[in-house]
């Protein structure tokens, strides 16, 4: 019996490559491009002018986790002071001698300078709540700049104190017991709000386990303490500045009494000039403790303390 075994015909007007076909079909289907993938791309930051200036941005937006419970109470608080501070500064802050109150008077509408004056105090308010309850660093400088623009005035306007309203009392040490409440609660509204930029930091470091800190509860106590001494020292400062027309006299008193008497009354110690000398002598206490490197000595003797 014989077979035939040659296939030979099978493959009659057929060309066999020694390659896969499959291979070829690929490698037919491949094209080659130069174009680069879109999410191989980085995302390329151009600063400003002013980011290439301070070598990056003056108030980086952050993000935080959920505020935590002593955050929300520095939330709180800060508010708290932030509306006391608004109040106060409509009472302490009359529109006149401001660049509002000059324009309204240019332009003979009165209405003017009052309705910019009541503005840019809605507008701090608004900010500073949007700052502290979104913890948004640069709604809260908005604030800061807003609260202190209100308080400039020319050079050379009249040393007034209130609004026409005569919210103020009439006696002078009343008038200047409320300034010394108005610069501590400026203080405060800074401290605080800033507390929360800091402690939200601090708390999504803890959270996310970036940082870890041993005795979180220390560190709160001490910031609290330090809530204590921030207005003591406020208002101790705004005191000696406000009040240098009595504090002065007081000692001269020990030698002179005449003398005393009359510096009381002198317009000089009354005017701004009497402000000036106040900050002056806060100014000369403030580097006389940095010169005896009173802080320095605080901290070691609290460290000692701890321990």
């Amino acid at each position: 019996m014989t077979a035939n075994n040659d296939t030979a015909h099978l493959y009659d007007g057929k060309t066999v490559r020694s390659g896969a076909p499959s291979r070829q079909k690929a490698a037919g289907r491949v094209t080659s491009s130069t174009e680069i993938p879109k999410d191989a791309i980085p995302e390329v930051h151009i600063p400003s002018f002013v980011e290439s200036l301070f070598g990056g941005p003056l108030v980086p937006k952050m993000k935080f986790l959920p505020a935590a419970k002593n955050v929300q109470n520095l939330q709180f608080a800060s508010g708290g002071a932030m509306v006391v501070l608004a109040v106060l500064t409509y009472i302490v802050t009359p529109q006149a001698g401001t660049p509002w109150f000059a324009l309204g008077n240019v332009l003979g509408v009165p209405a003017i300078g009052t309705a910019f004056h009541v503005i840019i105090i809605l507008g701090s308010i608004g900010t500073g709540f949007w700052g502290v309850f979104q913890r948004d660093s640069r709604f809260l400088i908005t604030s800061y700049v807003l609260f202190i623009l209100i308080s400039l005035r020319f050079a050379a306007s009249a040393v007034t104190f209130g609004t026409d309203l005569s919210l103020l009392p009439d006696s002078e040490g009343g008038q200047k017991s409320l300034l010394v409440l108005y610069a501590v609660f400026l203080v405060m509204y800074i401290e605080l709000s800033n507390g929360v930029i800091r402690f939200s930091m601090l708390d999504t470091s803890i959270r996310t386990g970036e940082v870890y800190v041993m005795n979180e509860k220390k560190v709160l106590s001490r910031y609290q303490a330090s809530l204590i001494l921030t207005p003591l020292i406020a208002g101790t400062v705004a005191f000696m500045t406000l009040f240098v027309n009595v504090i002065i006299p007081l000692f001269i008193g020990i030698i002179d009494k005449t003398s005393a008497a009359r510096m009381e009354e002198s317009l000089e110690l009354t005017s701004v000039y009497g402000v000036a000398l106040g900050t002056m002598i806060v100014f000369l206490i403030v580097a006389g403790m940095f010169a005896v490197n009173l802080p320095l000595r605080i901290q070691q003797f609290r460290e000692n303390t701890d321990d």
